[in-house]
């Protein structure tokens, strides 16, 4: 869980970068289109972060649903074979 906040901060520390950034508008039009290239650079890093942490949960969902149908299955195995018998 301390990861993920690292994380999300690290990714809160680069959106503020990129709207400061955005806002101070370089003087020449290449330090502009650089300064652009680079803001967009950590757009995309922050939706693909956000895409990760979505996936990340999914899976830990679907992890604790198969734990939990094993767990009831062999429960339902045990009350079968030993209490029915």
């Amino acid at each position: 869980m301390e990861k993920g906040a690292k994380s999300e901060a690290a990714l809160r520390r680069c959106a503020k970068a990129a709207l400061l950034l955005y806002a101070l508008k370089p003087t020449n039009s290449q330090d502009e289109e650089k300064w652009k290239r680079e803001i967009e650079y950590l757009k995309m890093e922050l939706i693909k972060e956000r895409l990760m942490k979505k996936e990340i949960k999914l899976c830990a969902f679907t992890e604790l649903f198969v734990q939990l149908l094993l767990l009831l299955s062999i429960w339902t195995f045990f009350i079968l074979f030993f209490y029915l018998r």
